[in-house]
C-alpha cells in the first residue's frame, strides 16, 4: 500500500445523527407514537450517518480505491488509466456525498479541498480529502513506477 488515508465527515455524520432525536420528536408530538414511516425515516437518517460519515482513499502499487464509510460505493481505477492528477479546490455549491459537477462526479466527505483525477476514456472526477497534496504526490509517485 503506498498511500491510505480515511477523512472523517464530522459535519456530515453529526448532523445526520443530530437529525434523529428531532425527527423522532416530530413524529410523536404529530402522532404520539412511531408507525412505519417514522421508523423508516429514522433508519434512512441513520444510514446516512454510517454510510457517509467518512471517505477512504487507498492507493496500491495498481490502482486507486476509494470508499464511503465501511465499504459504501466503492469505485477502482487502474494507475494506468489516470491521465493527470490535480489540486483543486470546491465550490461550496457543490456540497457533500456523491455529486455531479461541471467537472465531472464528487465525492466528498467534508471541506473544499479535492484532487482533480482524469480518466482515460471518461470524464474527470474530483475526491475530496483534506491531505490533497499527500494524495497527489502519493498518485503521481504511483505512476511513475506502475
Amino acid at each position: 500500500m503506498r498511500y491510505k488515508h480515511t477523512q472523517i465527515g464530522y459535519v456530515t455524520g453529526g448532523v445526520s445523527l443530530a437529525a434523529l432525536p428531532l425527527v423522532y420528536y416530530a413524529f410523536m408530538a404529530e402522532d404520539g407514537e412511531l408507525g412505519a414511516y417514522a421508523y423508516t425515516t429514522l433508519g434512512a437518517f441513520g444510514g446516512v450517518a454510517a454510510l457517509f460519515s467518512s471517505l477512504t482513499v487507498k492507493v496500491t502499487d495498481q490502482e486507486l480505491v476509494f470508499y464511503f464509510g465501511p465499504g459504501f460505493w466503492e469505485r477502482r481505477f487502474a494507475l494506468d488509466d489516470i491521465a493527470s492528477v490535480e489540486v483543486v479546490r470546491n465550490s461550496p455549491l457543490y456540497g457533500w456525498g456523491i455529486r455531479y459537477t461541471p467537472h465531472g462526479w464528487l465525492y466528498n466527505v467534508s471541506g473544499l479541498q479535492a484532487v482533480e483525477v482524469t480518466i482515460r476514456g471518461e470524464e474527470q472526477l474530483r475526491i475530496g480529502t483534506d491531505e490533497p497534496e499527500a494524495l497527489k504526490a502519493a498518485l503521481e509517485r504511483a505512476r511513475k513506477t506502475a
